[in-house]
């Protein structure tokens, strides 16, 4: 089978977890390797202060509670991303409101957020789709028109940027993961970057049970959103590759649009107009004209060996947030076609192009005998 995806990890990164391990870096609270990890990874981004956390949903969860907003508040979502960018909405008690997918892009369509802010409006939480950024200049313009904090969730777009500034580094705060499937992986794990001081010490101290003095006396209701030691040890070893990694992302991208030309009925991804899209996942969408469902081609494809993974659920389709007090009933029909007929293809950092051959000749027989099929 070859997988969606399959992390690369070699002997340096093994060296420095058990390195770390043996310097007593076993707990979140002790050793070196956690304020390096956050120093390099915040100014790769292009920010002064980077915060680790337990992982990706926690870094949402995180940014959305420092802020302080009151139950019932609204906060702007992408409709196309994982449910963890709504659940940092909805685990604060607020009520995530999703923007529709822009057709070409993927991302959230910005000619949509000003029909959908209300006096309840306080955030936009935008997602770089599969690593192609948002066009963050525009998004920030209107946020800042319209009085609202701009979050990014960077989960997908390590090293992804517009006009030259990384992504994370131009709303209040950016949101990384670094789960296995991601553009550098410590196995689990997040971090927030940011610029703001104040916001940096609100955060470090919202992570860690906001222990202060004495310590067991407690002024405000804190998490438990520790990373590990080891864990940052192995994030250093990742953040001196994250070049390299992005280098061959982007090389895996080329050659699936190079091998993909000759197949027709399917959208590709497309390179950024704003910056550097860095192509987490290589994504397609398949089109009437294909001439077979995704479903069916992604059963076809499993059945000879190669694994595919459907585009996410929007937030507008959602069971437990369609039932929330609060929640805005909003059409969102390009998320809709993304969920019904996107899927990525395999896109670990290792696959040569050989590999990358078998899979489009895999889908370029599937379709020719649909055709066949229907001529008959």
């Amino acid at each position: 089978m070859i997988p969606v995806f399959e992390p690369v990890i070699g002997e340096d990164e093994i060296e420095a977890v058990v390195a770390a391990i043996r310097r007593g870096e076993i707990s979140g609270s002790f050793g070196e390797s956690i304020p390096r990890f956050e120093e390099a990874f915040a100014a790769y981004c292009g920010c002064k202060y980077g915060i680790t956390v337990s992982s990706g949903t926690a870094a949402l969860h995180l940014a959305v509670a420092a802020l302080d907003f009151k139950p019932g508040d609204e906060v702007l979502v992408s409709a196309s991303t994982n449910i963890a960018t709504a659940l940092a909405a909805y685990h604060n008690q607020l009520v995530p409101v999703p923007v529709d997918s822009e057709p070409r892009t993927w991302n959230l369509n910005l000619d949509l957020i000003k029909g959908l802010i209300t006096s309840k409006t306080r955030a936009i939480i935008a997602v770089h789709l599969f690593g192609h950024p948002v066009d963050m200049d525009r998004l920030c313009q209107i946020a800042r028109k319209h009085d609202l904090i701009v979050i990014e969730d960077c989960a997908e777009s390590h090293g992804a940027h517009c006009r030259g500034q990384m992504t994370g580094s131009f709303g209040a705060m950016g949101c990384f993961s670094f789960y296995a499937n991601k553009v550098i992986t410590i196995g689990e794990g997040g971090m927030i970057v940011t610029n703001d001081s104040k916001l940096a010490e609100k955060l470090k101290l919202l992570r860690n049970l906001a222990f202060t003095t004495p310590r067991f006396r407690h002024e405000i209701a804190g998490y438990n959103f520790r990373m590990t030691g080891y864990q940052a040890a192995m994030g250093l070893v990742q953040c001196n590759k994250i070049e390299k990694i992005i280098e061959e992302k982007i090389r895996i991208a080329q050659t699936y649009n190079r091998l993909l030309e000759k197949v027709t009925g399917l959208q590709l991804p497309i390179p950024s107009t704003v910056g550097r899209h860095v192509y987490w996942m290589y994504g397609v969408v398949v089109q009437p004209e294909f001439g077979i469902s995704r479903d069916h081609l992604q059963a076809e494809l499993r059945g000879g060996g190669i694994e595919t993974r459907t585009f996410f659920c929007p937030m507008n389709q959602q069971p437990f947030l369609r039932k929330q007090a609060g929640f805005r009933k909003v059409d969102c029909p390009v998320a809709d076609s993304l969920w019904e007929s996107g899927f990525y293809l395999p896109s670990s950092p290792n696959l040569n192009e050989e590999t990358i051959k078998k899979i489009v000749d895999a889908i370029a027989r599937l379709q020719q005998t649909a055709r066949i099929k229907l001529k008959v």
